[in-house]
C-alpha cells in the first residue's frame, strides 16, 4: 500500500484551537479479529501494538488530573488488549463514564464470550459498527459472515438489557457508507435501521451515529489504488459546511496511542500528527497542559465538516 499522508499535507483546511476538554480516547492497540476495507487505522489480526498497563495509568491520572467526564475506548478491538477488563474497572471507580468502541463480532469469539456481561457490569456504553443493515452490504466491507455473527452478539446484548428503554444500558450502532459515497441524513438512516433490525431480528438500539470514511491507512490507500483517491478528498471539499467546525470532536478531546503519545483525534494519530505539532506524551501533559492548543489539520478533516458533519458521536 502507498503512503497517502504526503497527498493530505499540503492543505487549506481552516485553522482550529481547542476549547474546553472533556474527553480522553484511548486507542488500545490495533490487533482486530477483523481487517475491514474502510478500517481508518489499518487494523487486523496479525498487529502486535498494544496499550501497556503502565501506559493506562498514565492516562487514568490524566484524566483525573484535568476532571475529565468520559474515557472513550478504541482500537483495533478495545476487548483483545490483554488489561482492557482492569482499566474499565479503575475507570470505573474513578467515577469516568466509559464508551467502548465495539467491533460487535468479538464478544463471538472464542476467549471472549464473557465480555458482553462484564460490559453490562460495568454499565459500559457500547458504540458497535454495523455499517449496514443488509448482510451482503456489511460482508462486502468486513468479511463473509460477519453479519450474521453482528446480528447474534447485538441480541445477545439486548438480552442483557442493551438498547431497551429504562435500562440504562446505552447501545448505539455505527454506521459507515461504501465507496466514494458520504452517509445519509442521520435521522432517516436511524429510522430506517430500527425499522429493519425490528422487523427482521427484534433488535433494539438507542441511537446511530453516521461517520464519513477517512481516506487515510487502509481505506486511503484502496482509494488509492483505483484512482479515486482525488477524487474522493475534492468530494469532501465540496461538501464542506463551516457551521461544522463549531462542533468538531477535537475541539473537546484528546487522543492517545498505544504507546502513550498524544494526538488530536484518532485520524491524526494514523497519520502521525502530533498534538500541537510536537510529538508529546501523556508524561509531559501530567506535569503542564498548554491552554488554547491549536489543532493539526490536513485534507482530511474535511471528512468530519463535509455534509452533515462527522464525528465520534455521528453526525454534527
Amino acid at each position: 500500500m502507498r503512503d497517502v499522508k504526503p497527498l493530505l499535507l499540503n492543505s487549506d483546511f481552516p485553522k482550529i484551537r481547542r476549547g474546553q476538554l472533556n474527553t480522553l480516547q484511548m486507542n488500545l492497540g490495533y490487533l482486530c479479529n477483523l481487517s475491514c476495507t474502510h478500517c481508518h487505522v489499518n487494523a487486523g489480526p496479525t498487529r502486535t501494538e498494544l496499550m501497556s498497563r503502565e501506559t493506562m495509568q498514565l492516562a487514568l491520572q490524566f484524566a483525573e488530573k484535568y476532571q475529565l467526564k468520559s474515557l472513550d475506548l478504541t482500537g483495533g478491538s478495545p476487548e483483545m488488549n490483554p488489561d482492557f477488563k482492569w482499566l474499565v474497572k479503575m475507570a470505573k471507580k474513578q467515577g469516568l463514564h466509559i464508551m467502548n468502541r465495539c467491533n460487535p463480532t468479538i464478544l463471538e469469539e472464542p476467549g471472549y464470550e464473557d465480555i458482553a456481561d462484564f460490559l453490562a457490569a460495568q454499565q459500559v456504553e457500547v458504540i458497535a459498527s454495523l455499517p449496514c443493515y443488509l448482510e451482503d452490504n456489511v460482508d462486502a466491507q468486513r468479511g463473509k459472515g460477519v453479519f450474521v455473527s453482528s446480528i447474534k452478539a447485538l441480541k445477545r446484548l439486548n438480552k442483557l438489557g442493551y438498547g431497551i428503554e429504562g435500562s440504562g444500558l446505552i447501545l448505539n450502532l455505527v454506521f459507515n457508507p461504501q465507496g466514494l459515497n458520504l452517509p445519509a441524513p442521520q435521522l432517516e438512516l436511524q429510522a430506517a435501521y430500527r425499522q429493519f433490525l425490528a422487523e427482521q431480528f427484534d433488535l433494539q438500539f438507542n441511537q446511530l451515529f453516521t461517520i464519513t470514511n477517512m481516506p487515510i491507512q487502509r481505506f486511503g490507500s484502496v482509494l488509492d489504488s483505483k484512482g479515486q483517491f482525488s477524487l474522493y478528498v475534492d468530494k469532501l471539499k465540496q461538501a464542506y459546511q463551516v457551521d461544522n467546525l463549531q462542533n468538531v470532536m477535537c475541539k473537546t478531546l484528546i487522543n492517545v496511542d498505544w504507546q502513550g503519545y498524544v494526538f488530536d483525534c484518532d485520524f491524526n494519530q494514523m497519520l502521525e500528527l502530533p498534538l500541537a505539532g510536537k510529538k508529546t506524551h501523556l508524561r509531559e501533559l501530567l506535569a503542564t497542559m498548554p491552554d488554547g492548543q491549536s489543532i493539526s489539520v490536513a485534507d482530511h478533516c474535511y471528512g468530519c465538516t463535509a455534509g452533515q458533519g462527522s464525528s465520534c458521536t455521528g453526525a454534527l
